[in-house]
């Protein structure tokens, strides 16, 4: 017999009763029912009922054992009672008759619970992940993630995709986000950076005329956390030679859409074919995001002609300065009190907008101070024209372009799960496309990047040297899911003349390209072909299947959002010789004075 285990705890049926065997786990649960111990074996794969009783010389073993003890348990398989089968478990056929026990290690008292599903202090999770990691849904998410990433793996290589590993110590990269140093030993005062994408190798790959890579890429960026968002990351990252936009499009969909239908527990992946293209302006227009989720039907309207001239003075006054007025529908909402429009205007002020301006209509009669001032025939007009019926309530954001989308686009959201119309159960992609190139940066007063500095513009040097840099497209796009950007990609800009000029519209003379990006320029300069990729990100799909909110949640040593490792003590402070050894010294950074009394001392 193996020294362990003859089976694991989920695999014993009614076909192994009367057989003597071998289990070894966690005890998950134990009840007692007086002088009868029952004891849920936990493991990897399942759980298996003990059964001690005062005829098992495991019994008084089990009764001192804590939660959480490893033990390897010898004993009989016997069927349970019809009445007290358990159809919820694999082995719920069966329990196993303890005759001996090992105690591979007795578990002290815990810090939180493991049986059961109870929210905990994410700190405390976090401090002890490893026993967070044994709850039934963080270990059914670790290995979604696992199985996920199998899975986009071979789709990719079913493409004809072959995968390969790039560094991960490597040069500190101007654009983007902040980089991670790591200083060099043997190379004193000079530094490595962690990659925050295999961006440039990727190029480079395809420039060496490898046609079609991907990896699963760790990537580290050194910026803010957030809920779907960590310092350190994985990525689906691929790239393809002599590709169209479209022929990224086509690679990658099957490949999304596939995983998404294999883990998504019945939920619908739509749409079944090509996933819709939705130019970036037209995105900013009818959803007020780049990242629309469009399992909201609500639609956003530009009605800024409509109080050109009106009586509501403050719309009269932004439209006459240049601003803009968009509207959200609020269907069906007669039976709603004013207390709702409020409580929407309330949080629009909540979320550091100025407010949401409102319109009801109850049986055809409107209501409220805009509709009050604008004029009953003039909000009829307004009406028709955005197909509204007498019991449709509107939300209005009014103000400069930008700030009346984004206002607009976050009530969007609000109406939508207000009024319980977000469609569940589905998994809804499109693709952003049509990017600016550049935009105009008011605190510089000058002509910047909008998105990728290193992407194709549309119509190439033609557009650059004839049109308004702020009204070039670039091949650049993302695509969405559930309102959640899961990859950006672009066609690369592989010519070096269009890549000088680029830059230079942006304020960057050719001798600041060679010195920043001298690797890939010179690359270009000695035969690149037309190329071009994407990078979905591995923890925001896992996260979306697993149904979870946070990507903490599918990570398995995640880190705080301060960014620290709670169970490892990381960041930490390095040892003076370590320190020595790269010849650097740390600056502690100045303490904050404490507040002084009226006599003028510190307060203690």
């Amino acid at each position: 017999m193996h020294a362990y285990r003859t089976h694991t705890c989920a695999q014993l049926s009614a076909q192994n009763v009367g057989e003597t065997v071998r289990l070894s786990g966690w005890i998950h649960r134990k009840r007692d029912h007086g002088g009868v111990l029952f004891v849920d074996l936990r493991d990897h794969y399942g759980i298996t009922q003990i059964v001690a009783d005062e005829d098992s010389p495991a019994l008084p073993v089990l009764e001192k054992l804590r939660n959480e003890s490893v033990v390897t348990i010898d004993g009989d398989v016997k069927a349970r009672t019809a009445e007290t089968v358990n159809k919820d478990l694999p082995t719920g056929e069966i329990e196993v008759f303890a005759r001996e026990i090992t105690v591979q290690s007795a578990a002290e008292e815990l810090p939180m619970p493991v049986a059961g599903e109870q929210e905990y202090p994410e700190e405390i999770r976090l401090k002890y992940r490893f026993l967070d990691l044994r709850r039934e849904t963080m270990h059914r998410n670790i290995m979604l993630r696992s199985k996920v990433i199998t899975s986009l793996r071979q789709r990719m290589i079913d493409q004809g995709f072959t995968e390969f590993q790039t560094p991960i110590l490597t040069a500190s990269s101007p654009e983007g986000a902040r980089d991670f140093l790591v200083p060099s030993r043997m190379h004193p005062g000079n530094f490595y950076a962690l990659p925050q994408a295999p961006q440039m190798f990727k190029q480079m790959l395809m420039v060496s005329g490898f046609d079609r890579y991907f990896q699963i890429a760790p990537c580290f960026r050194d910026e803010d956390l957030r809920a779907d968002r960590s310092l350190e990351f994985y990525q689906l990252d691929f790239e393809m030679s002599f590709v169209t936009q479209e022929d990224v499009f086509q690679a990658l969909e099957p490949v999304l859409a596939g995983t998404f239908e294999e883990f998504s527990g019945g939920y619908s992946v739509t749409p079944s074919g090509s996933f819709p293209r939705i130019p970036y302006a037209e995105a900013m227009m009818k959803y007020g995001t780049d990242k629309p989720d469009l399992r909201n039907p609500l639609i956003i309207s530009d009605v800024t002609s409509h109080f050109e001239k009106s009586g509501f003075g403050l719309f009269e006054k932004i439209v006459g300065g240049g601003g803009v007025v968009r509207v959200v529908p609020a269907p069906k909402t007669n039976e709603k009190s004013r207390k709702f429009f409020d409580d929407m205007n309330n949080w629009a002020r909540s979320e550091g907008f100025a407010g949401l301006g409102y319109v009801t209509r109850k049986g055809g009669e409107f209501g409220g101070p805009i509709a009050k001032n604008h004029g009953p025939e003039r909000m009829e007009e307004l009406y028709n024209e955005l197909g509204l019926g007498p019991d449709d309530g509107l939300f209005f954001a009014a103000g400069k372009e930008k700030d009346a989308a984004k206002l607009a686009g976050a009530a969007r959201t609000q109406v939508g799960e207000q009024l319980g119309l977000i469609e569940e159960n589905c998994f809804k992609f499109c693709w952003i496309v049509d990017f600016p190139m550049y935009e105009w940066d008011e605190d510089l007063k000058k002509v910047d990047f909008s998105h990728n500095p290193f992407s194709m513009p549309q119509g190439e040097m033609d557009a650059l040297e004839n049109m308004d840099p702020l009204e070039i497209k670039a091949w650049q796009y993302d695509i969405v899911c559930n309102g959640y950007e899961l990859s950006s990609g672009a066609i690369r800009n592989h010519r070096p003349d269009i890549m000088y000029k680029a830059f230079e519209i942006a304020g960057y003379d050719k001798a600041t390209v060679d010195r920043e990006f001298s690797g890939m320029i010179e690359a270009f300069k000695l035969g690149a072909p037309p190329h071009g990729g994407s990078a979905p990100g591995i923890d925001r799909i896992v996260m979306l299947l697993a149904g979870e909110e946070a990507i903490r949640e599918v990570i398995a040593f995640p880190m705080n959002q301060k960014g620290e490792d709670l169970m490892m003590s990381a960041p930490s402070k390095a040892e003076p010789s370590q320190l020595r050894e790269l010849f650097l010294r740390t600056i502690e950074p100045p303490q904050k004075q404490a507040p002084k009394d009226q006599a003028g001392e510190s307060e203690s």
